[in-house]
């Protein structure tokens, strides 16, 4: 076997396993891309958006203003 045929068998073998490691980073990157969608369409049912929670806290807390504000007037008379 000359230096040639050695040669051709690593650059051979460095290209498969080059090769098998694209093909297993293609499959992660492909499987992530399921799970975000997924993930997408589960996520709006499981938690609140922030603008939705920002609108309700800010009613529930003129709510609460309106209330303290009868009873200090109630307090007071």
């Amino acid at each position: 076997m000359n230096s040639q045929d050695l040669i051709n068998l690593a650059f051979g073998a460095a290209a498969s396993v080059l090769g098998w490691f694209a093909r297993e980073l293609w499959a992660a990157v492909k499987e992530m891309k399921s799970d975000l969608a997924k993930l997408r369409e589960e996520l709006p049912r499981t938690y609140v958006a922030r603008d939705d929670y920002k609108d309700d806290i800010r009613e529930i807390k003129e709510m609460l203003t309106k209330l303290f504000d009868r009873l200090d007037n109630k307090a007071d008379k």
